[in-house]
């Protein structure tokens, strides 16, 4: 029986983001996607998946993998995800993901994964030593986002090359097999802003866990005496605030704190600057201190209770990989008779 043309009604408004499980969050993860995604929740069907697969294109323990997909899971609960409107899932629990990207391998072009600036930046001076997953990773994350007929993706702007690589694949797909069945995914702007939180040791990188120092950035499972410690000991300058946003220019560590002050508290640069114009970072870093203890917190709570629940975790992402195998079975079976094979 050949499977219907899954393209030839218009899908709701879908999202679909991905994390890769690296362990423990931190502050930079929360504000600069998380609550974005939390937000999402009232705003559009969205599917959250812990990216297993993609977190194999490096070295990895594979005791670590397993706890750390049940750590992000149980994270991004504790921050606002809430499996009852989203569906959360490990990637690897659905083999669609990896059948369908070897599919759109076979429709990608070589010169377009050789101008992905990604790969580039992660292998270094040991491009011939990398794994061909990694230079091959952005075709799989397209099949993150076909499978489910995703119209929207939210993206920052790291990501940007990476939706149109998706756009491109979905569009050559169409053409070449003479079809309308992937939705080409457009850049997701709900969800409110995102946050660029920098590290607390250098404002001209981002907050990382793969920086050496603990110092460089807030975990969500730091306690409320380690955060404080790490604000108060955060790099500054010896310069007060100014009363005008554009007089942060060149001043990339002040720029980072009251900016993170904005996020938290939900203020605007310009609001925060007309509190602590004049001030320097001795007045401004408690006041800090304690909107990052406010929001941090409650969710360090939260999941320190579902670490010790690992089975409603279990379950939670039991409950979403069906749901996920399910949305994605009619688009996989509607490919596979696309291109001449059997399903």
């Amino acid at each position: 029986m050949t499977p219907p043309d899954v393209g030839t009604s218009k899908p709701p408004m879908r999202v679909v983001s991905g994390i890769q499980p690296t362990g423990d969050l931190h502050l930079g993860n929360l504000l600069g996607a998380i609550l974005r995604w939390v937000r999402m929740q009232d705003e559009a069907e969205c599917l959250f998946f812990l990216a297993d697969l993609h977190a194999l294109t490096v070295d990895v323990d594979p005791i670590t993998l397993r706890a750390n997909v049940r750590q992000m899971a149980a994270a991004l609960i504790a921050s606002g995800i809430d499996p009852a409107k989203s569906t959360l899932f490990a990637q690897s629990a659905v083999p669609a993901h990896p059948e369908l990207a070897w599919i759109l391998m076979c429709t990608a072009r070589m010169g377009w994964l050789n101008r992905m600036t990604q790969f580039k930046d992660k292998s270094g001076k040991n491009r011939e030593s990398s794994s061909v997953g990694l230079f091959t990773y952005p075709v799989l994350q397209a099949a993150d986002v076909l499978v489910y007929r995703a119209t929207h993706v939210p993206v920052g702007e790291d990501q940007k090359q990476h939706i149109e690589l998706a756009r491109d694949i979905a569009i050559k797909f169409n053409n070449d097999f003479d079809t309308k069945l992937f939705v080409a995914p457009e850049p997701f702007i709900g969800g409110g802003t995102a946050a660029r939180v920098m590290s607390l040791r250098d404002g001209s990188t981002k907050m990382s866990k793969s920086d050496p120092s603990e110092q460089s950035r807030i975990n969500l499972t730091d306690s409320d005496d380690a955060i404080a410690q790490k604000i108060r000991k955060a790099k500054t300058d010896p310069e007060p605030l100014p009363d005008d946003p554009a007089l942060l220019d060149g001043r990339p560590e002040a720029k980072n704190l009251v900016g993170l002050l904005g996020a938290l508290l939900d203020e605007s640069v310009g609001q925060v600057l007309a509190r602590f114009s004049g001030q320097g970072f001795g007045a401004f870093k408690p006041a800090l201190a304690d909107a990052v203890i406010a929001t941090v917190s409650p969710i360090r709570a939260r999941l320190e209770d579902l670490r010790r629940d690992e089975p409603t975790i279990d379950a939670f992402l039991a409950r979403g990989a069906d749901r996920a195998r399910d949305l994605a079975a009619p688009t996989l079976a509607a490919v596979y008779s696309a291109v001449g094979l059997s399903h």
